[in-house]
């Protein structure tokens, strides 16, 4: 990953029993290496977004989502803008009624809630045991929670993810396939296939979804429809709407209502 920093990975980590949780800030353009662990692990930023690379795909995760890192998994974890990382360390027996592969969960108010339990009693003796029961009922809820498509790919390739981090960083950028090839060292075409070959998707598709993407980050961190719709790019706020509610099943109102009303719920 160029001109990111590295963070070194903890080398006197000793095994979760049954879970050890870590918190840490990841400066912007800062990634952990490829590593593994003899353990499982969730992935899991309270604030801004996590860059996670699992079995050569890479991935863009919000705190709406959390990333599942089964036993021996190789994986590589940094943040483009920076985040609040916490990674949730579960031991290989906890962890064996747990997905096999790799999984994005969409987390809810009481997952998030017990994660940021966990973190603020770290440390701390457990004479009452009330750290166990905070521990199990997270297991709880790690075997119900659903999994989740919402995240948003990342390239791997050096070239190809300078233009989406350019484009996550900037969202109103209007540059062209034709200028970004010229930019990159390429033809619009060759930049086409490669995007498509990695991605799975078109480079407009992926625009289009990360605009989705970092409206819901946006809207979520208290920006207003308006706002929002100018710091993406579109022409007007009800380009923005409509686009949203074609993406999303909803308009940008009624989807942080919903959510707002999964908070208070949970």
């Amino acid at each position: 990953m160029l001109d990111w920093t590295i963070i070194e990975t903890p080398a006197d980590a000793l095994p979760p029993r049954p879970l050890t949780m870590r918190a840490q800030v990841i400066p912007a353009r800062s990634y952990f290496p490829e590593h593994s662990h003899d353990w499982g692990q969730l992935v899991y930023a309270i604030s801004g977004v996590l860059a996670v690379s699992i079995a050569g795909q890479s991935h863009v995760i919000s705190p709406e989502q959390a990333a599942w890192l089964p036993v021996c998994v190789t994986h590589r974890v940094g943040s483009l803008l920076g985040a609040e990382f916490r990674s949730l360390w579960i031991a290989s027996a906890a962890a064996a009624d747990l997905p096999g592969t790799p999984t994005v969960y969409g987390v809810g108010p009481l997952m998030k809630a017990l994660i940021a339990e966990l973190a603020a009693l770290q440390g701390q003796k457990d004479e009452d045991g009330y750290a166990r029961r905070v521990t199990r009922l997270l297991f709880d809820q790690l075997r119900r929670v659903a999994p989740v498509s919402a995240a948003l790919p990342w390239p791997r390739n050096d070239a190809l993810s300078r233009l989406c981090e350019a484009l996550y960083a900037d969202p109103a950028d209007v540059r062209s396939s034709e200028a970004w090839g010229r930019e990159l060292g390429m033809s619009s075409r060759t930049l086409a296939r490669r995007f498509e070959a990695e991605l799975g998707m078109s480079l407009r598709s992926w625009r289009r979804r990360m605009r989705l993407f970092k409206a819901i980050e946006l809207l979520g961190g208290g920006m207003d429809v308006t706002q929002t719709a100018l710091e993406l790019g579109y022409a007007s706020t009800s380009a923005f709407v409509y686009a949203f509610r074609t993406g999303m099943g909803a308009s940008p109102q009624a989807h942080m209502k919903s959510r707002m009303d999964r908070r208070r719920d949970g």
